[in-house]
């Protein structure tokens, strides 16, 4: 009888926002992962409130012991961009949660994701980072320590866009919020996995799949069910889907028979005035090597079933 495999230990790097709430209920309610620790990071809104964001997320779902660590509060270099007018205030709008009753872990997100790293015993135990916010965090632990790199298994990451940006033209908001932070993640040299918006706006949810979840008649459901009323407000009122971006990261770590993509060399543009964190894929090959699988398709009836089979299992 083959053994079932060890769950595979991940950091979830986030910046709540709604999807990214989502993401981590996702995270949480699979076995097939081991959520070390989360650590946050200033984007969707400021990082005191994404900090109080995924421990009010944790806590819903019954796993106050995840540690969070708060990290990085501005880009490496640009000025902060922030997207209160998609996710509220907040950050998680329509969530209903009360304020966080856990304590941040001590210490900076950057040094204990460093330490966590060097710390783990053996490359049989590399851990898999899952960035699903602007890629700061990530970028300044591969500066300060480079050495990590050969302990990290891989980078799954929500962020990019070969077709159109959601917040320019040319850029998805995550590169764009922190462009120079993506360049350093995409020349590191970990195995990455981008989920960009080519795939993530492929994960629709409907007003009969809200209903879907509205009918777990939970705390996690109806919690869920609020965050993308507001979220997806001016989606729904249009009779149209809203994208679920940052869970379909989560959603390849647990099941990526779902999803489709291609190795492509990705490079991050960190100069032009109209193209600031555009992700330039080389969908054609032929040029320089590989160093991202770039997803673009998924089963997205199977993302949902999954998505609803996992929150059915967290706590009433």
């Amino acid at each position: 009888m083959t053994s079932p495999a060890a769950p595979e230990p991940i950091v979830i790097d986030c910046d709540p926002g709604q999807d990214d709430a989502i993401a981590l209920l996702l995270a949480v309610a699979s076995p097939e992962l081991e959520l070390l620790a989360v650590t946050t990071v200033a984007g969707n809104v400021p990082l005191a409130h994404t900090s109080a964001n995924a421990r009010r997320v944790l806590e819903l779902a019954g796993r106050s012991d995840v540690p969070v660590y708060a990290g990085c509060d501005r880009p490496l270099v640009r000025e902060p961009v922030t997207a209160e007018h998609v996710h509220g205030e907040t950050g998680l709008d329509g969530a209903g949660l009360p304020p966080p009753s856990t304590d941040l872990a001590e210490g900076h997100a950057v040094h204990r994701l460093i330490a966590l790293l060097l710390e783990r015993p053996g490359d049989a135990a590399a851990v898999t980072l899952c960035p699903i916010g602007p890629l700061t965090n990530i970028a300044m632990a591969l500066r300060i320590a480079p050495d990590i790199a050969s302990r990290i298994r891989r980078i799954v990451l929500m962020g990019g866009a070969m077709g159109q940006g959601n917040v320019t033209p040319s850029a998805e908001f995550n590169i764009f919020a922190d462009p120079h932070a993506a360049a350093i993640v995409f020349r590191c040299g970990v195995p990455i996995v981008m989920h960009g918006l080519d795939v993530t706006r492929q994960a629709l949810v409907t007003r009969e799949r809200l209903e879907a979840i509205a009918a777990l008649d939970s705390d996690v459901s109806r919690a869920v069910v609020g965050m993308l009323e507001f979220y997806g407000s001016r989606h729904l009122a249009r009779g149209q889907g809203m994208p679920l971006h940052d869970p379909c990261a989560v959603a390849y770590l647990v099941a990526p028979q779902l999803f489709e993509g291609r190795d492509c060399h990705v490079v991050v543009e960190t100069e032009g005035r109209h193209t600031l964190g555009r992700t330039v894929v080389d969908w054609r090959g032929g040029g320089d090597d590989p160093n991202a699988t770039v997803i673009t398709e998924l089963d997205d009836e199977a993302f949902f079933a999954l998505l609803l089979e996992r929150l059915a299992t967290l706590p009433a």
